[in-house]
């Protein structure tokens, strides 16, 4: 993004937080901390109860901690925190090396606090994409908030924006890639976007360095009984 164009001029979502608030709060981040259902897709199920993503939301994930790589000169924490058992989003994070996922999250505060335990952080260096009232908990407590938007739900999106649970509500939904829209303002906001997208369009070794330090993470996966995270 060129300095000189602001980033309301790309970005048609509802900045909740200014654009320097919003970038200012991005540099105390050390953890990108997603929900599922309603995020990387619509929400909808299979018969098996499962639902899926996008490629284009996966490379927007990947850049993202790229360009956080670059930036930090280390990666930082990626997790799913959900709700349910869907072994899409267990495939998907393996196969993108996610740190962490938490699965049958009934209450999804104890899954950030456990989270933030393992990798001596706090709430405050989270980044979390969320999309309805379940997320709440951890939405009040992160450092950065970005919420899928939906037309179906404007007194659910007010609500949030009212009590700032909140900083940006995108303009494009779960299943029209909002997640992808998340990563280029956050990515643009690190100043780095164009440098990234170079690198990895060349396969430099900077992104040699980062695949190969991301594809070392074994993904560990959570869930939640009697009120306790246990190993899943």
């Amino acid at each position: 993004m060129k300095a000189s164009i602001s980033p309301e001029q790309y970005f048609r979502g509802e900045f909740i937080s200014s654009p320097p608030t919003l970038k200012q709060k991005l540099k105390q981040v050390k953890a990108f901390v997603f929900d599922w259902d309603g995020v990387f897709n619509d929400g909808r199920k299979n018969m098996e109860g499962h639902s899926g993503f996008s490629e284009t939301d996966s490379m927007g994930v990947n850049m993202m901690r790229f360009s956080y790589f670059l930036q930090h000169k280390q990666l930082p924490v990626t997790a799913i925190i959900t709700g349910e058992n869907n072994q899409l989003a267990f495939s998907f994070a393996k196969r993108e090396n996610l740190h962490l996922v938490y699965y049958k999250a009934a209450n999804k505060e104890h899954a950030l606090m456990h989270l933030c335990e393992q990798h001596r952080i706090s709430p405050a260096d989270v980044l979390f994409v969320f999309d309805d009232v379940l997320d709440f908990s951890v939405a009040k407590l992160a450092g950065v908030r970005f919420m899928i938007g939906r037309n179906s739900n404007p007194l659910l999106l007010e609500f949030a924006a009212e009590r700032r649970l909140v900083d940006y509500i995108t303009k494009f939904s779960g299943n029209e890639n909002g997640v992808r829209e998340i990563s280029e303002i956050v990515m643009s906001m690190s100043n780095n976007f164009d440098v990234a997208l170079e690198l990895r369009m060349k396969y430099a070794d900077a992104y040699k360095d980062y695949i190969t330090l991301r594809n070392k993470i074994a993904t560990q996966f959570f869930t939640t009984k009697d009120n306790g995270i246990i190993p899943g």
